[in-house]
């Protein structure tokens, strides 16, 4: 194990390579040459101990520069399975790459495709990703396939903008708007259908991400997970800058700590009969509590009758920080306040007076405490090939499962051209490790390409709701 000192920018950092620069003494081995760390005798970084918050560590730690030749048969490990993770793995796989996806999904991947169904009520929603549009020949071609087989559909409800007081303004129905089928989660289950050489393992938290002896190797609390060539982090959030804090990823770990990330309420909620709102799905604007609501039943199951009718409704950012919680234990003051607050906005934003919405018989709130970003380098993927570490995800070109999808592809691509070179010219491969960020537009729930230009919506046709 050979020491460099490599300076970052206002940082003087010790970085480590991994591999001899000359024989190595059986006889005399240095403590970083010796036996891999374990759970009972962990290595301890020096620069560690003092570090007060996760900022100063992944500025200050020590850079990983692995030069130990590659495996034969080079394997990825990726963490995360959500669009861009599953994304990667696959395109990996078009290119020879075997890659283990670790999730922490419990009832399966998807990330934010998600869907939630509730027995026995037969009860369905879509809590996460509402709907997708395609811009991209790429992407298109993986949509294309999910026709094919029936998984998704064109949505062919009517979306618009909602504005307060009950002025319903349609968007227009071009570019394409999709939904799966039986909702967002069995797409994620499509692309893993499509793969032979991708592993998953989940549910898993990986919490330690150790170099040694050229190979990334990962553990769970402890509990090893393997050795890899490569990792990939296709999550975002403080999970994801925990691991990275004390990782050797220095660059990786600064860029991920620029991102910043909005938080969203979301509340399902059924309702015994259908409401008297003759749209699907709409933007809300000038509402406090509320950025979206979606009828799951008529998008989903196409009922118009008498029934149950299940609906999602989306806050603000804005109200979400502002109502901000640990979101694995939310307390209960708080998810009541939330629902009434965003009943409330329903309320407003419909033209109706305070009160006369029917009362759901089943409700549940949920907070995306990192839900979408804010800001964005505008790049494809980010890669250290010094560390044999990337990132992928929608956040770097946008907030949409098509930026996801293309971010996963081009990090795919990218390692797999690394590995081709047989690491020899490393500096070539570096990407995204010092762009800037710049603020991000959309909607509060996302971007989505080409849909509703100003000069669109200034044609369409408004309906006035409130009674």
């Amino acid at each position: 194990m050979a020491t460099f000192f490599t300076t970052l920018p206002k940082t003087l950092t010790l970085t480590l390579v991994s591999g001899s620069l000359s024989k190595p003494n059986p006889k005399k081995a240095s403590s970083m040459q010796g036996q891999k760390p374990t759970s009972r005798k962990p290595r301890k970084a020096s620069y560690g101990a003092s570090r007060k918050s996760i900022l100063k560590k992944s500025f200050n730690q020590e850079q990983v520069m692995f030069t130990a030749p590659l495996s034969d048969d080079p394997a990825v490990a990726i963490i995360g399975g959500g669009m861009a993770g599953l994304s990667c793995a696959l395109y990996l796989e078009k290119r020879g790459v075997r890659s283990t996806v670790f999730d922490t999904g419990v009832h399966g991947l998807g990330g934010r495709m998600g869907t939630r169904m509730i027995d026995p009520q037969s009860l369905i929603f879509d809590h996460a990703a509402q709907f997708f549009t395609v811009g991209d020949p790429r992407f298109a071609q993986l949509v294309d396939g999910w026709l094919e087989k029936g998984l998704v559909q064109q949505w062919q409800g009517m979306i618009g903008e909602l504005e307060v007081g009950g002025q319903f303004v349609p968007l227009p129905s071009l570019p394409p708007r999709y939904i799966g089928v039986n909702g967002m989660r069995p797409l994620a289950d499509s692309i893993l259908s499509q793969t032979t050489m991708v592993n998953v393992v989940r549910p898993c938290w990986i919490s330690k991400l150790d170099p040694f002896n050229g190979m990334w190797h990962l553990s769970e609390n402890g509990k090893p997970h393997g050795q890899y060539d490569a990792i990939v982090i296709a999550h975002n959030g403080k999970c994801a800058n925990h691991l990275l804090a004390s990782s050797g990823l220095p660059l990786v770990a600064r860029q991920m700590k620029k991102l910043e990330l909005s938080s969203i309420w979301a509340l399902l909620a059924a309702f015994e009969d259908p409401l008297p709102i003759p749209f699907e799905g709409a933007f809300v604007k000038g509402v406090d509590s509320i950025s979206w609501m979606a009828n799951n039943t008529k998008k989903l199951l196409h009922s118009l009758g008498s029934g149950p009718h299940c609906w999602t409704f989306f806050s603000t950012a804005a109200f979400g920080k502002r109502n901000k919680v640990p979101q694995e234990n939310i307390p209960t003051v708080t998810a009541e306040k939330v629902k009434e607050a965003m009943l409330a906005g329903v309320e407003t934003a419909l033209g109706h007076s305070a009160g006369s919405l029917k009362r759901p018989f089943y409700t549940r709130v949920q907070l995306w405490g990192a839900a979408l970003p804010t800001n964005t380098p505008g790049i494809p993927c980010i890669f250290d090939p010094h560390g044999r570490a990337g990132i992928c995800g929608d956040w770097l070109m946008g907030s949409s499962l098509e930026a996801a999808s293309l971010s996963g592809m081009a990090l795919a691509n990218h390692i797999a051209d690394y590995f081709q070179s047989g690491g020899a010219r490393p500096d070539e491969f570096a990407v995204g490790l010092h762009n800037e960020f710049h603020p991000l537009e959309g909607h509060d729930i996302g971007q989505f390409p080409g849909l509703g230009s100003k000069e669109q919506t200034d044609e369409a046709q408004a309906y006035q709701l409130s009674t």
